[in-house]
C-alpha cells in the first residue's frame, strides 16, 4: 500500500463528497484532526479504520485501489443501473460511449 496513494485517494474522495476534513473526522467518531493527519502524511489510517472510510465513502476497498476509476461510487450505481437496462438499450448506450471516446 502507497501511503501517498492513500492520503491522496482519501482527499480526492472526501472532496468529490464535498465533506471538509473536520466532518468527515467527525462523522468516523474520531478528533476533528484525524483526517487532517492523514491528509499531511503523519499517520495512516489502521486496516479497521480504512474499512470505515471505504464504507463511509459507500465503496469497496477494491474500488478505493482502482486508480483509473476517479469516482468509484458514480461509477458502480452506473453499472448497477444499466444493468437493469434491456439489451437493445445496453447497446446504444454502449455505442454512445464508444463514440464519446474517440
Amino acid at each position: 500500500m502507497e501511503p501517498e496513494f492513500v492520503r491522496e485517494r482519501i482527499t480526492r474522495l472526501r472532496l468529490q463528497r464535498g465533506v471538509s476534513e473536520y466532518k468527515m473526522s467527525y462523522d468516523l467518531g474520531h478528533s476533528r484532526g484525524y483526517i487532517n493527519n492523514i491528509s499531511s502524511g503523519k499517520t495512516l489510517p489502521s486496516m479497521a479504520e480504512f474499512l470505515a472510510i471505504c464504507d463511509y465513502f459507500g465503496i469497496t476497498p477494491a474500488e478505493f485501489f482502482q486508480e483509473e476509476v476517479e469516482n468509484p461510487l458514480l461509477l458502480r450505481q452506473t453499472v448497477e443501473q444499466l444493468a437493469r437496462l434491456k439489451p437493445e438499450d445496453l447497446r446504444l448506450i454502449q455505442a454512445a460511449i464508444e463514440r464519446l471516446l474517440k
